[in-house]
């Protein structure tokens, strides 16, 4: 795969939207190992901060391009998006708490950021746009292990977001004939991830202490390591596929978040103690109980299955945490 991979992107013009960011960053990484003429799209802050993409500074490195702006300003996507023959859209506002606290923000960046890149691209040069789903579309499970043919619900303003942003790209490839495919993850996890996430938050508290702070504890996640998200999105750039199909990208497998402190304490060696904080728990109807996805359609279709097992993945997450402490906080979680 790794020599198909190579052959294929090599000086390959791609852009990555939300290039900075955790699954972003890893995914610019294996672009510029495999010789792609990479653009990473940073949103703008005054700092000048790339973020995970800081260590390439100093570097100077030849296919790499950074851009520095925001997905909400159209005139800037025109520019960004005219040279690319690849558009790997992960940019997103992410964090399901701070959108009950501010939804028209999540609806301007997914939404409306969705559909600037869309009609910004060079339909002359465009080879295909990859979007960014994610699960939490899915809502509640209906049933277990979910395809892609579920039931769509928006339990949160996050995802009522991601579900407007995916029937956008939808309706641009039916429409304006624009090649498209669409990944839908479920929890993503592996170094660089914020303590907005459940295993890093889990992870950062157990390193310093026994009692774990976390919302809903018999909520059912299905996670799938970050190098293998980062290959299934680049097997999918390959594919044949360009009308808007989506796929999954799971591990078919799901724990609840007792366990997962259970387990994680096992890891560590250490006896964790879990506490549920009223903060921490979502609204009672916004709430998401069960995520278990089914991804034998990707499978089939790409040969695409997660090659890291979780104890491994949680093994390199919690090495990559212990080395980087300082830069979780308790707090995270309102992020």
């Amino acid at each position: 795969m790794s020599v198909e991979l190579e052959l294929f992107w090599k000086n390959k013009e791609v852009l990555v939207t939300g290039g900075s960011g955790f699954i972003g960053s890893h995914l610019v990484d294996e672009l510029l190992n495999l010789g792609a003429m990479t653009t990473a799209l940073v949103h703008y802050n005054s700092r000048n901060n790339w973020g995970h993409l800081e260590k390439y500074k100093s570097k100077k490195i030849k296919n790499l391009d950074v851009k520095i702006g925001d997905i909400r300003d159209i005139h800037f996507t025109k520019e960004l998006a005219s040279n690319s023959e690849y558009i790997y859209h992960l940019a997103a506002l992410i964090g399901i708490p701070y959108s009950y606290t501010s939804p028209n923000e999540y609806i301007s960046t997914n939404i409306q950021g969705t559909s600037n890149l869309l009609q910004s691209v060079n339909e002359r040069k465009l080879v295909k746009f990859i979007g960014t789903s994610t699960s939490e579309v899915y809502g509640s499970a209906l049933y277990t292990p979910i395809d892609e043919d579920h039931p769509l619900q928006g339990q949160s303003p996050y995802s009522a977001s991601k579900i407007g942003a995916d029937m956008i790209l939808q309706s641009y490839s039916k429409s304006y004939n624009i090649p498209t495919v669409l990944l839908r993850p479920f929890n993503t996890y592996g170094p660089r991830q914020s303590a907005r996430a459940i295993i890093p938050t889990i992870i950062s508290q157990a390193l310093i202490k026994k009692v774990i702070n976390v919302g809903n504890l018999e909520t059912f996640r299905d996670f799938t390591f970050v190098k293998d998200t980062v290959y299934a999105f680049l097997g999918l750039g390959i594919s044949e596929f360009n009308k808007s199909e989506i796929f999954n990208c799971a591990s078919g497998c799901c724990i609840n978040i007792e366990q997962l402190i259970e387990k994680i304490g096992n890891q560590l060696d250490k006896v964790l103690i879990a506490n549920q904080e009223q903060k921490r728990v979502r609204p009672k109807n916004s709430e998401v109980t069960k995520l278990m996805g089914n991804s034998s359609k990707i499978k089939k279709e790409i040969n695409w299955t997660p090659k890291i097992d979780f104890d491994k993945g949680l093994d390199i997450t919690i090495e990559y945490i212990k080395n980087n402490l300082t830069d979780y906080s308790d707090d995270s979680y309102i992020l």
